[in-house]
């Protein structure tokens, strides 16, 4: 898709028009209640649906294709790191009504960091056509590591700081109760960071971690870095309202971890076929059509057995309850 730079500064100019709205329609802190996730989720994919329906009319319907395909990849990979963000706020003891704050620099931040991984792989990509090779792999090891860590099962997981984040901390020092929204104050004659920017540069961070297969994942899928770069950002600003949508909803997604690996398994062999046939091996090449087909019926069928699963985990548990209660009567 050819992309003039005055596109470009639209699309930056537009994105941050939305990022506008949205702090300034939630700038006051407060408990988000699931009537208004639901209704900015809805609002938020709907917005990329009309840009998608943009880029197939006055872009092409490969281009289309490909922003819908990435966009929903980036959007069920981004669902997994609400795990993780569940985790933080609770090893850092967010309070309800700063969550949406939280959320909203924090993604701010992973946007930035995000932008700055899209151009580095697309200056990569169109240098070094082996690394396609190399995202493949990575692919399909990380699809491998998913299966293993789902069927590890580990309920008693907890988020750790890493070295980047301590160090910082340490350096800055952090006060030892939150302040509303500052994010710096002055403590013993010597400024130091609230908890609440320790939390949101956790979520920037972390979400930099998940864009190592993200990233390499949108490109098995489209190596336009327009596309890249807006189906990342639509699947990023509506990510905060989907985390009180379905905060509650995830802990039944338990076959999530399964779908997402063989969503990136397969983006992974998609991978490795393109860097084939770029090599002038004679292989087939996976149709845009045929990766939406397998992503969507993926998700699809991943969410009713995971539902169905947690349905009949809840009978037990509850069978289980009833008859130790009638033994002690």
């Amino acid at each position: 898709m050819d992309v003039s730079m005055t596109l470009w500064v639209l699309t930056v100019l537009g994105l941050c028009a939305l990022i506008a709205v949205d702090f300034f329609i939630g700038r006051k802190p407060h408990d988000v209640s699931i009537k208004e996730a639901g209704i900015w989720t809805v609002v938020w994919i709907a917005l990329a649906v009309l840009f998608g329906v943009g880029v197939t009319i006055w872009g092409s319907g490969q281009a289309g294709g490909e922003f819908f395909a990435g966009f929903i990849t980036e959007k069920s990979l981004s669902v997994d790191n609400l795990f993780v963000f569940i985790l933080i706020m609770a090893k850092f003891s967010v309070p309800t009504h700063l969550q949406q704050r939280v959320l909203l620099f924090g993604v701010l931040i992973a946007l930035v960091l995000r932008a700055i991984f899209i151009a580095a792989g697309a200056a990569i990509i169109s240098s070094f056509s082996w690394v396609f090779y190399l995202f493949g792999a990575f692919l399909i090891y990380t699809a491998w590591k998913l299966i293993k860590e789902a069927m590890a099962d580990e309920e008693d997981e907890e988020f750790e700081e890493n070295r980047l984040l301590k160090s910082i901390e340490k350096k800055f020092g952090v006060a030892d109760r939150y302040h509303g929204t500052k994010l710096f104050i002055q403590a013993h004659g010597k400024k130091v960071m609230t908890p609440l920017l320790v939390v949101m540069l956790a979520i920037g961070m972390t979400d930099v971690l998940f864009a190592m297969d993200s990233i390499p994942a949108i490109f098995g899928l489209t190596q336009d870095p327009y596309i890249v770069f807006t189906a990342n950002a639509f699947a990023l600003m509506g990510l905060r309202q989907l985390y009180f949508l379905i905060g509650g909803l995830l802990r039944k997604l338990v076959h999530l971890s399964y779908g997402l690996s063989v969503i990136l398994g397969f983006i992974g062999v998609k991978l490795v076929l393109h860097a084939l046939h770029e090599s002038g091996v004679h292989v087939p090449e996976i149709s845009i059509p045929v990766s939406l087909a397998v992503i969507c019926g993926v998700l699809v069928l991943t969410t009713i057995t995971s539902l169905i699963a947690s349905r009949k985990q809840a009978e037990r548990e509850a069978a289980e309850a009833e008859r130790k209660d009638s033994i002690e009567a």
